[in-house]
């Protein structure tokens, strides 16, 4: 895969996974009040759950496909990045993707049965507990927690393979601002489980700016030209228009 293949490629990845990950968030706010439903009692989870468990389900699994995307970005990010920071872009990608993932696809693979459970008087209880089980170690901690600190810290490298150059356009310093202040948000969403209730505010901000920053990355990644060793340098040996002020 050559260099302009390998930069349209990840480009289309980021903007398909900011994509999927708005239309899904956006759905499922609308049809499940999510995430706001679950501070609600489980079994009110449960029951909004099946009243539309297809389209719920589905929409999961479009936040699963777009978390996924994240270990091929990371991958081909890599390669472009080359050397140390490159191995780290790939790695905390990689790993960004598989707890997110494997956080989601609760709800497409344990929840329906779960779910099935708690109409039955006499599973009912043992099927709550095994709901906040899952939620609490594949949600909260796992997908969550753990999900939030190496997104950012992978977006932070990201950027810092991107403009650790000098010569950068003020379009690519731009989108570096971005991607800085959408990791510290969503960083926040570590102290969600201790109660920070301006977390949960401050985190879904982060990853809508999070999303706006993967499409922007996108764009400018798509209209590089030439060969490029490194991102850090994609602003002036990929011929990107390059800013002349300094300040």
């Amino acid at each position: 895969m050559n260099r302009q293949t390998t930069r349209r490629t990840v480009a289309a990845m980021m903007a398909g996974a900011a994509a999927l990950a708005i239309t899904g968030f956006t759905a499922l706010g609308s049809i499940f009040e999510y995430p706001q439903i679950l501070k609600h009692p489980t079994a009110e989870i449960l029951d909004a759950y099946r009243e539309q468990q297809s389209a719920i389900t589905g929409w999961f699994l479009a936040l699963v496909i777009s978390a996924a995307l994240l270990a091929p970005i990371g991958i081909l990010l890599g390669r472009i990045a080359g050397g140390t920071l490159g191995r780290w872009i790939t790695a905390l990608g990689i790993a960004a993707a598989t707890v997110q993932v494997v956080g989601l696809s609760r709800w497409v693979l344990l929840i329906p049965g779960v779910a099935e459970d708690a109409t039955q008087p006499a599973l009912t209880e043992g099927a709550h507990r095994t709901f906040e089980a899952l939620h609490l170690w594949l949600g909260t901690i796992l997908g969550e927690t753990i999900g939030y600190a190496l997104t950012a810290t992978f977006t932070v490298m990201v950027v810092i393979a991107f403009t650790s150059n000098g010569a950068v356009s003020r379009t690519t310093r731009w989108i570096g601002y971005l991607g800085y202040l959408s990791a510290a948000l969503i960083a926040t969403g570590v102290f969600i489980p201790f109660g920070l209730a301006s977390a949960s505010i401050s985190n879904f901000i982060g990853y809508v700016a999070w999303c706006l920053w993967l499409i922007a990355m996108a764009a400018l990644l798509w209209r590089a030209r030439g060969a490029t060793p490194r991102i850090s340098s994609l602003a002036d040996q990929a011929q990107l228009p390059v800013s002349t002020d300094r300040t």
